[in-house]
Parts: structure tokens; sequence; C-alpha cells
């Protein structure tokens, strides 16, 4: 270790030196290169990303502590072609010989090749140039923090700026900033010109922003002034803008208190050379005219259809195609109330969610008609889409089920079907596909298909006998919706028929809130190949055979050619264990395995008839694309059965084999599911992002059921869920995830995500997923998948990793290495740490976050 330690030194040392010379390489003489910056605000350091905003010259950015790109940068080389050239006739007859090979003028165009001058110009392009200190620069940042001070109520605000050398030709620029004194609100008065906004400015008051007593603050000024205007343009005065709206501010130099005057004067209107001030009108709708096919006011003189429908004016060009109803409706402008940019907007987002017109046009133009000067008429103009949109797409693909597939999609759209703007939308979709791993006894190169079909009808207002608008009203947008959709399998998985029917009502309480009521959910899925069972899921197979070889006697369970068991006879071969007809201890873990193995393949086979109602709630803060502080929280509760229970009672038809109630022969689920899952956000700055997700869910059969359909329960890995797992692989409990599909009805999971940006659209991420799934309350008794109190959430796996992103701007592609940290399914003693290693790297692809 003694005569290794010297030479780790030296080569540690020469790496510092290089680094440290390489890195100011393209720095110019007399320059220094910009490695830090400092605020110093009355002698404490000032870190936050509004302060770090207003800093004009930022150093390069680093990678882990390295400057990646400036490196990058410093590799090129400044006059590549101009070094070929030199080279090229630094021997006189390096020239004539390259020319013997290549032509003489392919010798010249070398010097533009990628190898001579393409490589240098990639490196400086993917690269960063030094990043070199600028006084023009520093004085700008320093005019920055004292103009961002003085708005904060600073007035005497002064900053000075120093740099300190840190090594050769590089240092860092430190910002002194002493404030003074903040100055405080003493007073605050009003001079408003008009008396009607002076009358409603009064009435408006308490909800002021601007409080005596309050530090100055420039941001709450520019609020107060968006929050009047706001106030004013949502109470008829038509005319007023934001500009309207100034103050005053009258400081006292003694006691640096202030004194606040809102000036409101009256709108100047240009006459001829001169600006004259008109005081503000308050103006109310007289009419609301609407144009329900054309945008165009020249074409009015065509307009042969009209109505006049509770106080609106309906118009059109050749036959009126609309119920007044189905329009009016989605209108919020009404005669005889007051001008409101609200109600223009509600009305504009309103008429869009029909889903049969553009973005409407909505224009107001003072009423000279009335007698009365402050009228408004609000002209409506809207432009129908198609009453008839035809769509048809064809696919390639290529997964894990199907070696080369071919999936086809055509749908139909027809808008306003009933005249009251509803939307019929039916769609339907196949796909063919070839698979080798399927028996093929006909040489059929097409040996897998799938199809389907879906109706949609879309009502734009809640569809039931009854009234709703006391509860429900109709600013919150509300729709119904009526689907019914029918899909086959051929030769994937078990051959499934599903069926589903659903109807479900939707509005928008407010602008971040979604509620969803499903009245009305029907599943159906029945399996058509249920002797495929143990060829798709292997590894039930594989456990049964191994068993099989020690307990089996009966060679008619065996396939003769490989002495393995037969589906047919893996079937048989459970039945005899389970019956008593092969004697194995039923305490040992042998029959408890073969006894799990055939009550998942009779569950896993079944037919399954769902009959459920629920109620889901989902609030999301996100304001516009670029916000990263935000939080998402969905809440859902459902329950299946209670009705299709009142419909058995009624048809009374024979119980199953279990002794439970059916419905056209068949068991209908019975549960109650609530599930949570909260989504928190936190921008830190410089594309630095802190993302963490917590979920929990559980489903509790009941009645006429034991266990929850496979359609319903959770798993558990996966590119949105613990990636140091694959999909279905996790759980559940610490039984190791022996199934292929492994599930269960109890779900706990977190995430936290660290999100930075490696270099221009590159994006990295470091996380840590957690959770897991249980069985609870159902007919599983096996302790290592039962969630039995609080000391199972030992259980509870951890994985970690790092992932690579790429931002295409309108999604996200994604590549997460997880790692299996905390891996419950071994021995507690082995459960830490034993699975991290490259060769049990876990790959999960996605697109965009996983949340």
């Amino acid at each position: 270790m003694k005569k290794i330690f010297p030479k780790i030194a030296f080569i540690f040392l020469t790496g510092i030196i290089f680094y440290s010379c390489s890195i100011v390489k393209k720095v110019p003489d007399n320059k220094q290169l910009l490695t830090k910056n400092a605020v110093v605000t009355n002698d404490t350091v000032v870190k936050n990303e509004r302060i770090e905003s207003l800093i004009s010259q930022k150093p390069n950015g680093k990678l882990l502590g390295f400057p990646l790109r400036l490196g990058l940068y410093n590799i090129a080389k400044d006059n590549p072609d101009s070094l070929y050239y030199a080279w090229l006739n630094r021997k006189p007859n390096r020239r004539e010989n390259l020319a013997k090979i290549i032509s003489n003028k392919q010798v010249d165009r070398l010097s533009q090749s990628f190898l001579v001058s393409g490589l240098s110009r990639f490196l400086k392009k993917t690269g960063e140039a030094p990043v070199v200190i600028d006084p023009i620069k520093i004085n700008t940042t320093k005019n920055k923090l004292q103009g961002y001070y003085n708005n904060q109520g600073y007035f005497d605000t002064k900053v000075t700026s120093k740099i300190d050398s840190v090594g050769l030709k590089k240092a860092k620029v430190t910002y002194l900033v002493s404030t003074g004194e903040a100055s405080f609100i003493d007073s605050i008065s009003r001079r408003i010109e008009t008396p009607e906004l002076d009358s409603l400015f009064l009435k408006n008051q308490k909800r002021s922003l601007i409080k005596i007593g309050d530090q100055f603050n420039d941001e709450k000024f520019d609020a107060e002034r968006t929050r009047i205007t706001n106030y004013f343009r949502n109470n008829g005065v038509y005319d007023f803008q934001v500009n309207h709206v100034r103050y005053d501010v009258i400081t006292n130099e003694k006691n640096k208190n202030i004194d606040i005057v809102y000036d409101i004067e009256n709108r100047k209107i240009k006459r001829g050379d001169t600006l004259v001030k008109t005081p503000f009108k308050i103006y109310k709708i007289s009419q609301v005219n609407i144009f329900t096919n054309s945008a165009l006011k020249k074409l009015r003189s065509k307009i042969s259809d009209s109505v006049s429908y509770n106080n609106y004016n309906i118009y059109s060009i050749g036959k009126l195609n609309y119920k007044p109803k189905a329009i009016t409706d989605a209108i919020f402008i009404e005669k005889g109330r007051y001008f409101s940019d609200k109600d223009k907007t509600l009305t504009s987002r309103s008429l869009s969610n029909l889903k049969v017109f553009n973005f409407p046009n909505i224009e107001y133009v003072v009423d000279t008609t009335s007698g009365n000067e402050n009228n408004l008429i609000a002209n409506i103009y809207l432009i129908p889409l198609k009453k008839k949109n035809l769509n048809a797409s064809i696919d390639f693909n290529h997964s894990n089920i199907q070696d080369f597939g071919i999936t086809g999609n055509l749908s139909l759209t027809f808008r306003n079907l009933f005249r009251r703007a509803e939307t019929l939308e039916i769609s339907t979709r196949g796909n063919i596909g070839s698979s080798r791993d399927l028996p093929n006894p006909n040489g059929t190169f097409f040996n897998l298909s799938e199809y389907g079909a879906d109706v949609k009808l879309t009502f734009p207002r809640i569809f039931l006998p009854f009234k709703t608008t006391a509860i429900i009203k109709k600013d919150m947008l509300p729709t119904t919706q009526m689907s019914f959709g029918l899909t086959n399998q051929r030769n994937i998985g078990l051959d499934k028929e599903n069926f589903t029917s659903i109807i479900n009502y939707n509005w928008l309480p407010k602008d971040d809130t979604t509620i969803r009521f499903d009245l009305l959910n029907i599943q159906f899925v029945r399996n058509l190949n249920i002797d495929n069972y143990f060829n798709v899921y292997n590894s039930s197979y594989n456990r049964l055979n191994d068993l099989a070889q020690v307990y089996n006697s009966n060679t008619a369970y065996l396939d003769p050619t490989t002495g393995n068991l037969t589906n047919t006879g893996a079937v048989f071969f459970i039945e005899d264990v389970i019956n008593g007809n092969i004697p194995i201890n039923n305490q040992s873990n042998d029959y408890n395995s073969i006894r799990s193995i055939g009550e998942r393949r009779k569950r896993l086979i079944e037919n399954n008839l769902i009959v459920s109602s629920a109620f889901t709630y989902n609030k999301n803060t996100k304001k516009g694309f670029l916000d990263n502080t935000f939080y998402a929280i969905k809440t859902k509760i459902e329950t299946a059965g209670n009705f299709a229970s009142l419909i058995a009672k009624q048809v009374k038809e024979p119980e199953s084999d279990n002794g439970n109630q059916t419905i056209f022969g068949i068991e209908y689920a019975q549960y109650v599911k609530g599930e949570v899952d909260l989504i928190k956000h936190w921008d830190l700055g410089k594309k630095n992002i802190l993302a963490f997700r917590t979920f929990g869910g559980i489903a509790i059969p009941y009645g006429n059921a034991n266990s929850i359909p496979f359609s319903r329960s959770y798993f558990a890995g996966g590119s949105n869920d613990n990636r140091g797992w694959q999909a279905y692989s996790l759980g559940p409990g610490s039984s190791g995830g022996i199934n292929d599909f492994n599930e269960a009805n109890l779900k706990i999971a977190a995430s936290v995500e660290y999100r930075f940006n490696i270099v221009g659209k590159i994006n990295g991420g470091l996380f840590a997923d957690a959770g897991n799934i249980w069985n609870i309350f159902d007919n599983v008794e096996d302790e290592s998948y039962t969630f039995n109190g609080i000391k199972s959430l030992k259980d509870i796996a951890l994985g970690t990793g790092i992932g690579l992103r790429y931002d295409f701007d309108f999604f996200v592609f994604r590549i997460d290495f997880g790692y299996k940290t905390y891996n419950p399914a071994k021995e507690e003693s082995e459960r830490w740490f034993r699975d991290i290693n490259f060769s049990r790297t876990v790959l999960n692809f996605g697109i965009n976050y996983p949340f």
C-alpha cells in the first residue's frame, strides 16, 4: 500500500493540474473565467432563484461538479482548416502524393471533412464557450439588484461589486448589497374621477391586496392593478384597461413611511387631433345575437332563417340545424346583465366544449338603436365543424406476444346528431399478427388476431329524467357519455371476449377540478380457450411440473415424448392432490403450492361479470406547461355487485358450483374499492425539480365474491411504478413474484425523483420507489402473500436508480436503470443491497415522466 499510495497521489495531482490548466485553455490573456457569483445582502449570503435570475452573467454549466460542455468546447480546434493546410504544406510532396490517391479537388475538400473540421464544429456547437467576466454585465446586474430591492421598499439601496481571483485566469464575482431601512405604507387614499367607478371601488375595497402597515412591495401593486381591472370589467366597465390604474407614492424621508394614492382618471378619447377626457360608463347587454354558421359579417345579408328564444336572437344562412336551447344553454352572456369578461370567457369555453363548433368569435358593439348609450350588443359568431368526419390509420408493430403485427383503426364521428349538439363516435379496430411461439399446424402466417368496435354518444349536459342544475350548474360544463364496446381475441392468452357498457357524467366545479360519476359500468369477460392456461402462465406450469415429477404416479398425465405434464394432465394432477387421491401432507409447502396454483387457475379462467358504479375526484393545480410547482390529487370510490344482486334476486337463477348467485349462468363480482393518488412537484430552479408521489388502494370482496377480478386488482413494478422490478413481477408481500402475472387487492406505493438537466434537451433523474401489493380480506391465506398488520410493512420493496430523458418538446422519451435495493422476497438478512450490480439492472422504457 505504501508503494501504491505515491503513484495514486501523483496521478491525482497530475489530473488536478491538467484540469486547472485545460479549463482556462481558451480564456484570453488578461481575462478571467467566471467560476461563481455571490450576492451578499446586509452581510448575509442570499441564495434564491429570484435573486439569481437577476444576475446577467452565469458561470459555465456543470454536470456533477464538472463543466462538461466547456471541456468539449476546449477540445475543439479553433482553426482546423488552417491547421490542415499548414500540415499539408509542411512537406513539399505531401499534396502531390495525396492527389495521386484522390483528386486535387478532393484534397481541398478534406479541409471541410468531419475528421478535419467537422468534429471541431460539432464540439463547439455541443459545447459551451468559456464565460469570461464582463464589466458591462456586472454593471447591468448591479442595476437589476438595485431595482429589485427598490421594488421591495428599500429606497436607499446601494450595490457594489468586487472580483476575487481564485486561480489561474479564474475569478468569482461578489455583489454587495446594502438595503438601508424598509418603507411601510402609512396611509391609503383614492382619487377616482368617474363617480360610478368610485362607488364600485368602495364596494370591493376590503379585498384590496394593499394594506396599511405593509412593507412596500411593487409586485403587490401590479397584482392589485390586475384585481381592480378584472373587478371593473366583470361589473360592466367595458372600456377599462389595466393601464388606467395608477398610483401616487409619497415618501416621507424622515420616518420612511409612504402614502399611497389610487389615481384613476377618466378615459381619454381622441376626437380629431385632441384627446378629450370622458367618464367611464357601466354597460348592460341589450341584445345577444348568435350567428350559427358564419363568422363573416359580410355574409349577414345571406341570412335566411332566424329565431328568438329566451331573449337570444339566433340566425342562420340556410335552415337552422340546431335546437335553440342546445346553443343558448352554452351561453352565459344574457340580455339585461352587466357586461362581464367572466361571462365572455365561460361562453367561449362552453361553446368549445360542445365540440360541434370551432372556437367562437365574440364581439361587443355599442347599441345606437336603443336610445341608451350605456347598452352593448353582443354578437357571437360560430363556425360549425364538419357534421361527419372519417379517420383511418394503420400501424405495423412488434411485441413480446407477436413477432409481426398489423393494426388498423377506422373511426366515424357524427356531430349534432339530434340537433342538440350531441356527438356520436363509432370506431372499429383490428389486429392480425404472427407468432412463432404458437402451435400452427396449418402453417398460417397470421395465426393470431384481435378485433373490436366501440360506440360512444356524448351529450353536452346531464342526461337524466330529473333536473340537476341546483347541484351541477351549467358553468361547470357538464357532459354525459354512453359507451359500448366489444373486443374479441384469438390465440392471445386465453382468447377473450370482452363486452363493456358505461354511462358516466363529468363536470368541472372549478377550473382545476374534475369530477366523474360512473352511474353504471358493465364489463363481461368470457374466456374462450381455457385449455391454453398453462401455455400462458409458464411459471405456474413449471412449478407444478417439478412437483409432479416427485408425487405423480399416473403416467396418463404425462407426455410420453418429454415425460412432462400435459395441459390436461396438469389439471387432473391438481384435482388428485386436492381430493386426496395423491397422498401429500396437506400442511406441507408442496401441497400449499399445488393448491394455490389450482385456485389461481380456477380464478383466472372464470368468466367475469362486473356491474359497478364509481365516483372520481381529480384536482390539479398546475398552471401551464412550464409550471413545475404544483400538486395533483385523485381519489376514487367504486362499488360493484349491488345492482347485480338486486337483479339476481328477481331472476333467481341456479347457484354456481361455489354456492354463489349467478346472472346468465355467470357469478357476478361484488366488492368495494377505494384509492388515493397524490403527486407533488417542487421547482428548485435551474431546471431542477423534486417530484413526489404516493398511492394507496384497497379492494374488498364481499357478498357474492371472495376475490377481486383480475382486471380490478393491483400490480407492482414497471416503468410507472417500482422501477427496480418489471411489471407484475413484485409481490404479493414476500412471496417473491413467482407467478407470471402477480396481482393482489391491496397496494401501497411511494416514489421520489430528483430531475436535473445534463445538457441541452438531455435530462437526468435520480429516483427511489417504494411499495408492494398484498392480499387482504380475500381467499388467499398464505402469510407470505397477505397483509398481516404493521409487521407486513417490512415487505415494502425499495427500488432505486438513475434515468436518462430526452425532451422532444411534445413528449419525453425515458430510460430508467432500476436496482432492487431492498428485496422483501429474500431472507431478512439478505434483503439490503444484494441486487445492486450492473448485471441485475432492470431496464424500463417509457414515454413522458412516470408522475
